[in-house]
């Protein structure tokens, strides 16, 4: 499914991260990468990359895919199934049934908004002010992708007041926007970090994967890019080990992702106090200093 994907993909080639005047603090690194990895990085709206996925399953010809399926007892599963894999997000009720409930969602002290401006914008990246921050990605001709995070009870007026007087487009975009459209979630992640990811006993055999194993707030953006990760590597771990070695291949894929998509999780709650703080000067001056 790569070549779906990367039909409706766009490249992000060149980023900054500003101040709410427009000076530029740090160039993000992306030209680096793209010549390190010999392709640039690639941006996907969601709804695309789920499109994908269901045309890819659907050309299979193997798989049936129920949507708005409410599963009342998760333990229930287990019964007549092989695995069950708890993907059912930071609320999960698989993680809660087999894990239970010393891992859950924690709130960090901010919510973030999220839309679709109908314009092309020459300015990419992050815009840091004093505990909040603005963020613009390129989406589609025509369109750019925004996202803010901001002190928790903000509403969609005091949104746009605590933006008034930054650079070039964020003001034009909030004014013109239409909050109805706009998203708004309370940011969290999951704490404690879980032990494990997998359960392998009487009760059945079972493995979290993405939100539901990892939860973490949105600041380096890889949420969907490690549950991708998850289920791929809980894909290659199952199908080496076959169904009838399902422990050694739920160890195996605990091993490869747990602590891989556990410091994900913690650099990215690093980088939200990093960039959500009130000592704007100090931080300015360290991202000043980042190798571009």
């Amino acid at each position: 499914m790569g070549e779906a994907v990367r039909a409706r993909a766009v490249p992000y080639r060149s980023a900054q991260v500003r101040t709410p005047g427009g000076r530029v603090l740090a160039q993000l690194p992306l030209e680096r990468l793209e010549r390190k990895a010999g392709r640039p990085e690639l941006l996907i709206s969601r709804p695309y990359l789920i499109d994908a996925l269901l045309a890819r399953l659907d050309a299979l010809g193997e798989v049936t895919v129920r949507l708005g399926e409410n599963v009342t007892d998760p333990a229930a599963l287990a019964d007549g199934y092989d695995l069950v894999v708890g993907a059912d997000g930071i609320n999960s009720a698989v993680r809660e049934a087999w894990f239970g409930s010393g891992s859950g969602p924690r709130k960090v002290g901010s919510v973030a908004w999220i839309g679709i401006a109908d314009l092309d914008s020459a300015v990419h990246g992050e815009t840091w002010g004093r505990g909040r921050f603005f963020g613009l990605t390129p989406i589609e001709a025509g369109r750019t992708n925004w996202y803010a995070a901001v002190p928790e009870g903000t509403d969609a007026a005091g949104l746009r007041a605590l933006f008034e007087g930054w650079h070039d487009p964020i003001p034009r975009i909030l004014e013109r926007g239409d909050p109805a459209t706009w998203l708004r979630y309370e940011m969290r992640h999951l704490f404690p970090a879980l032990p494990t990811f997998v359960h392998a006993g009487q009760a059945g055999k079972v493995a979290l994967v993405g939100d539901a194993a990892h939860a973490m707030t949105p600041n380096l953006g890889q949420g969907a890019c490690t549950a991708l990760l998850d289920a791929e590597a809980l894909t290659r771990a199952v199908t080496h080990h076959g169904r009838l070695a399902l422990p050694a291949a739920l160890r195996a894929y605990d091993r490869e992702r747990r602590r891989t998509a556990q410091r994900t999780a913690l650099a990215s709650r690093t980088l939200h106090r990093i960039v959500s703080t009130e000592r704007t000067w100090l931080r300015d001056t360290a991202a000043r200093l980042l190798p571009g």
